[in-house]
């Protein structure tokens, strides 16, 4: 019930004004979070709640699997807000084992207008054909590929024009790619990192390319 939730709402303002008087004042008048998180739709990976973050840490972007589509205003806006604006110094772009995006962009059915969202989700899946072709088990095999596309999409990101004018003017930012598992809440660093212009050049991490 959509009551439920005001009740809610309500004892949870009540509990922290109790624990702290100033702590709306406080928030009201400043946000000045560290992080940008780049995060997937799915209603159960919330960003503050699995990296135990409060309200005015992180400022969210989420879209279906996470994607970083550089023609996609929402998202440049939300960073560029985040990067000139907040000044934030780490980006994370995070995806999830389990992903409905990356099973919906591969089952091979039409599901309407989020199959030409989802296209680069298959784009990566055959560029990386061969190497997908050998896991057997069809959940590792999306779980791999949901990896790849978290590496992907921080490469992405960091060739966009607002990234790029960040770096050249010598401004601190890093880009993280982590993947969260629903089976047992724990997120792990992909090790796909960027942090300067002359690191777009390199070659993607191992998890963009799989050694199989």
């Amino acid at each position: 019930m959509l009551s439920d939730l005001l009740k809610h709402n309500r004892e949870w303002a009540a509990q922290r004004e109790a624990e702290d008087p100033d702590y709306f004042k406080r928030l009201s008048q400043l946000q000045k979070p560290d992080y940008l998180w780049i995060g997937c739709s799915d209603s159960r990976v919330p960003a503050n709640v699995i990296t135990g973050l409060e309200p005015g840490e992180v400022f969210v972007h989420r879209n279906v699997a996470n994607l970083v589509h550089r023609g996609d205003l929402n998202l440049l806006s939300v960073l560029e807000f985040a990067v000139e604006t907040l000044e934030v110094e780490n980006i994370i772009v995070c995806g999830h084992h389990g992903c409905g995006g990356v099973h919906a962009a591969m089952d091979g059915h039409r599901h309407g207008i989020i199959d030409h969202w989802l296209q680069p989700i298959r784009d990566i899946a055959s560029a990386n054909e061969g190497g997908l072709a050998r896991l057997h088990d069809q959940e590792e095999k999306l779980d791999s590929l949901c990896e790849l596309s978290i590496a992907a999409q921080v490469d992405s990101l960091a060739k966009t024009p607002i990234i790029q004018s960040a770096w050249r003017r010598g401004k601190k930012l890093n880009i993280h790619g982590w993947v969260y598992s629903l089976n047992d809440g724990l997120l792990q660093d992909l090790d796909c990192r960027r942090s300067s212009v002359d690191g777009l050049h390199q070659k993607l991490a191992h998890r963009a390319h799989y050694d199989f």
